[in-house]
């Protein structure tokens, strides 16, 4: 281990850097993590170079993209609608020094390595599904772009769970975007731009159907509002979120469900919605309106079938209500008092709609044909119940709704700061240890950190 580099970490700047990420009560543990990743490129480099070894681990750059969380707009990006994100405290950290050659070589904890060419970028349907896929897709699009690629040896570790919603696939694709453009590129590239380039790679290379907001709310950071009218020139606007200062904690519970085969139900959303814009003659639904569905659902159901007419009506709803959430959201950051309970309440109670939206009109809860896997909409049941006990007159400030995708995977939860500790422990005691995740809004998204 270089203890050069260590001792990067107990800087002043470093400190600053490392608690704006992760929260000051978190400093011991983010330092011992990124004193594990130092010794573990070290060693991993005297693999692969011992004689160079030590001087090659004084040249150490350090990497960070975040997971996201959805908080509105569930299943309107790819109809071009808007969605409320926001980035997150776990995060995909990379250790990372540049090589003269062409290959890039990516260890990450817990997982086992991979290693590409850069000089064939070609998809593989062999590799779909995995981090050899983001990787080639990210080399490929900036190739693409005229970007002159060298490889690199990368060591990380990742926060952001697989299956959460968290987008962990996503965190990964702008982080070897942001590794690529800062090595190679003089850093130059934009948020939504490096957003696109990992877009693309999971779109072409990795096999996901995913719209553009996972990446936006990773390389940006903070709260935004995402507006994808125009979808390769998407409206962001920063939005201030902190809601421990409402006295909450934004968690999610993951009910331990599998994504194992769930593509074609993520698929089919996308897909519906758009039948239901083609029977207008449209592409998508945001060139439609509410009314003008409601008008035709007789022939919408004869035609394109009621789901359908139920996930487009969700659209609609959705997409209005992320407008009525910023505006609240304002509202409880800019006033006091009573006004300031009544906006909080107000976007709460739009929440808990979303999450009503999804569970009846959008129907992505759970599958059909695994109707005795339903853990996302028990956690949901157990939340409400949890708030919800006869005899309290005045139940406190909470909502939830589904989380991401849908099927499997995870709800998201606005709790009570003095109700925590009983949250997490009834959760946890139907979903398992660790179900339950306390997340905090970060303002950093995907950067190089310089200490």
């Amino acid at each position: 281990m270089n203890e050069r580099v260590v001792r990067r970490l107990d800087s002043p700047r470093a400190v600053s850097l490392l608690a704006s990420l992760y929260g000051r009560g978190e400093l011991a543990s983010a330092r011992h993590r990124y004193t594990s990743l130092i010794k573990g490129i070290g060693d991993l480099v005297s693999q692969e170079d011992p004689e160079q070894g030590r001087e090659k681990s004084a040249q150490i750059r350090f990497f960070t993209a975040p997971g996201r969380t959805e908080l509105g707009g569930n299943h309107t990006d790819h109809n071009h609608g808007k969605v409320l994100a926001a980035s997150i405290q776990l995060d995909v950290v990379a250790l990372v020094l540049h090589r003269a050659d062409k290959q890039a070589l990516f260890r990450s904890t817990g997982y086992p390595d991979v290693r590409i060419d850069l000089s064939d970028l070609s998809p593989r349907a062999s590799e779909q599904g995995t981090t050899e896929a983001l990787l080639r897709g990210v080399a490929g699009e900036l190739a693409a772009q005229g970007l002159v690629l060298r490889g690199f040896t990368a060591y990380a570790d990742s926060t952001v769970f697989a299956g959460s919603g968290l987008s962990s696939s996503a965190a990964i694709a702008v982080l070897f975007g942001t590794i690529f453009d800062h090595l190679y590129g003089e850093g130059t590239r934009s948020a939504l731009e490096l957003a696109k380039i990992g877009q693309k790679a999971e779109n072409t290379y990795f096999g996901k159907p995913s719209g553009l907001m996972d990446q936006t709310a990773c390389a940006y950071g903070g709260g935004v509002l995402i507006d994808f009218e125009h979808e390769q020139d998407p409206k962001v606007q920063p939005i201030h979120l902190d809601m421990e200062s409402f006295g909450l904690c934004l968690c999610v519970v993951h009910t331990r469900g599998s994504h194992a085969d769930l593509t074609p139900a993520y698929a089919a959303i996308p897909h519906e919605m758009k039948a239901v814009a083609r029977f207008f003659g449209k592409s998508v639904l945001r060139e439609l309106d509410r009314e003008t569905l409601l008008a035709h659902t007789a022939a919408i159901r004869k035609v394109v079938g009621d789901r359908p007419f139920l996930r487009a009506l969700h659209f609609f709803h959705e997409n209005q209500r992320v407008d009525a959430m910023q505006e609240a959201l304002e509202k409880a950051v800019a006033l006091s008092g009573t006004a300031r309970s009544a906006a909080l309440m107000r976007y709460l109670g739009l929440v808990n709609e979303s999450g009503d939206s999804s569970w009846k009109l959008l129907q992505n809860l759970y599958v059909p044909h695994n109707l005795n896997d339903q853990g996302l909409p028990l956690a949901l049941a157990l939340t409400q119940a949890f708030f919800e006990t006869p005899g309290k007159t005045t139940p406190p400030l909470w909502a939830c709704r589904v989380h991401g995708g849908g099927f499997a995977g995870t709800i998201q939860a606005y709790i009570p700061l003095e109700y925590l500790d009983a949250y997490k422990t009834l959760m946890e005691s139907v979903f398992g240890p660790g179900a339950f995740t306390p997340l905090r809004i970060r303002s950093t998204g995907a950067v190089e950190l310089v200490f």
